[in-house]
């Protein structure tokens, strides 16, 4: 079913415990049955309107918050999202309720030191689209950098090497995998412009280091086509019913 893009892997698991799946018009209600690939899976249509009725909030992450689970007693980003706390400007036609936190998780990682668009989401579809394995959808960031060769160096744009712009383009390697072409360009002087299409643990801060540059602030502005705009630093908002990422 997750193959098929039919449901994440846990949704599938709920799906067929509650008897909501059937194989060639029969109930499966044991978790790891075998499909055979000319058989035919069907979802009931409680299933596909609970999946429909799923929220996914985009937040605006501020320094300090980790994306995940608390570790170091540091707060998870979920517990921003609240009725206080929504943006005032969403105009999305929801109410807020506080089942909606249930299974609300992070479709990718912003660290303790990173800011910017932090995606939640209850769907577990949307998660594996933009942080599955075969995900191509580009985030984009605003990257503050310092050369560690010359500190007090100002205009970076001006006097860093291009050909360390260029490795960071194309041509490092990181846990001994190479990694895939970026676009990079400079924003202003100090403040890289970088785009992924994957999202290795602190891989921006990583690439950085191995060209000789320190990272001194990071901040997502963009996923796919969804972007950060005017979301104010710890506030959030629901995806619109119009918005897609790819």
């Amino acid at each position: 079913m997750s193959e098929l893009g039919l449901a994440s892997r846990r949704e599938a698991d709920e799906w067929i415990e509650r008897g909501y799946v059937r194989v060639d018009g029969e109930v499966v209600d044991q978790l790891g049955a075998r499909v055979r690939p000319e058989q035919r899976i069907t979802i009931d249509p409680a299933a596909e309107r609970e999946q429909a009725e799923r929220v996914t909030v985009l937040l605006h992450k501020p320094v300090g918050f980790v994306s995940g689970q608390a570790e170091d007693d540091n707060l998870p980003a979920v517990t921003l999202v609240g009725a206080a706390s929504r943006w005032a400007e969403d105009r999305a036609p929801r109410e807020f309720h506080p089942r909606q936190l249930h299974h609300l998780v992070a479709a990718g990682r912003l660290d303790l030191d990173s800011s910017g668009l932090l995606v939640l989401t209850q769907d577990g579809r949307l998660a594996k689209a933009l942080i599955g394995e075969d995900s191509t959808v580009e985030k984009e960031y605003v990257v503050g950098v310092r050369w560690t060769e010359r500190p007090e160096e100002e205009a970076l744009n001006q006097a860093f090497p291009a050909e360390g712009l260029e490795r960071l383009r194309h041509g490092l390697w990181l846990d001994e995998q190479p990694l895939k072409p970026a676009q990079v360009s400079w924003q202003n002087e100090r403040h890289l412009r970088i785009v992924l299409r994957e999202g290795r643990k602190r891989q921006i801060r990583r690439m950085c280091e191995l060209v000789g540059l320190q990272v001194t602030s990071l901040k997502r502005i963009r996923i796919g086509r969804v972007t950060l705009g005017e979301l104010p630093s710890g506030q959030w908002r629901y995806l619109g019913p119009f918005e897609r990422f790819a």
